[in-house]
């Protein structure tokens, strides 16, 4: 009788635990392991107070009694600026406002212009033929129905030509005190995705996360130092991350240098 061969005996194959990802950055290695990030694979960590309260703290002691960049001496000059800033930098419009404002010196002034008028004189901050529109019937609207003055309310300020939620902020919080809502440029766009305080992407839907979040008594100074942390720091391109401040609190999914986990979700 002959012997049965024997089954030759099944190897498990060995299994080796994930590699943690690295993020390579100036010749130096941050390990992040999946176990570190709050936020699971590529996740968005919710706003908590507490880290709310942080950045704020942070804010405030990199941009003490920061003010609106727009230069300005008049809720006019100030609406009148912002209007100018649509898609140009704050710098050229500085260039250009104090050589307007010197030829026209009232929102009167601006009224009785044509456009093909004030084009010329605005044509370097960019779309300046809708620019001249918006800003000449917001003279007219000023003189006609506000007896010159600029109003002080957001409902009033949303019905001139060339105003939205941004500009009315603006002129709301920087001239009048008044915390109606929270400038969304597009420093405070980028940055409040980067520090996962919103995953929204278009502005309204921005500012109500922000509005949630942050207090109201700081919804006009968060955004001009977050304005002035994305002129300095936190670029679209390439921000300096290795000299940030804020760079622990945040987990941006596109950093250029981190000690901590960084979340896909948050990011430009």
């Amino acid at each position: 009788m002959g012997l049965k061969s024997m089954p030759k005996p099944t190897l498990k194959k060995k299994t080796h635990p994930p590699k943690a990802r690295s993020l390579k950055v100036r010749g130096k290695t941050t390990v992040a392991k999946a176990a570190r990030s709050a936020a699971g694979k590529g996740g968005f960590t919710p706003p908590t107070p507490g880290r709310v309260q942080a950045i704020l703290q942070r804010l405030d002691e990199l941009y003490p009694g920061v003010t609106c960049a727009l230069t300005h001496t008049s809720p006019w000059e100030l609406l009148v600026a912002t209007i100018l800033s649509a898609q140009c930098t704050d710098v050229r419009v500085n260039m250009v406002t104090p050589i307007l404002f010197r030829k026209y010196p009232t929102p009167k002034d601006f009224a009785v212009l044509t456009p093909e008028q004030l084009e010329p004189d605005i044509r370097s901050t960019g779309f300046f033929r809708n620019k001249a529109k918006s800003v000449i019937g917001s003279a007219q609207k000023v003189v006609n129905e506000y007896a010159g003055n600029v109003p002080d309310e957001m409902h009033k300020l949303l019905t001139m030509p060339g105003v939205a939620r941004k500009t009315a902020n603006v002129v709301l919080g920087s001239w009048f005190g008044q915390a109606m809502g929270v400038v969304v440029d597009t420093h405070v766009h980028r940055i409040s995705r980067r520090l996962e305080l919103t995953q929204n992407n278009d502005p309204k839907s921005i500012e109500q996360d922000l509005m949630k979040v942050l207090p109201q008594n700081k919804w006009i100074e968060f955004s001009h130092q977050i304005i002035h942390h994305g002129r300095a720091v936190c670029f679209a391109r390439r921000p300096k991350c290795a000299e940030c401040t804020l760079e622990k609190l945040c987990h941006a999914g596109d950093k250029t240098w981190s000690t901590v986990a960084v979340h896909k979700a948050a990011k430009l």
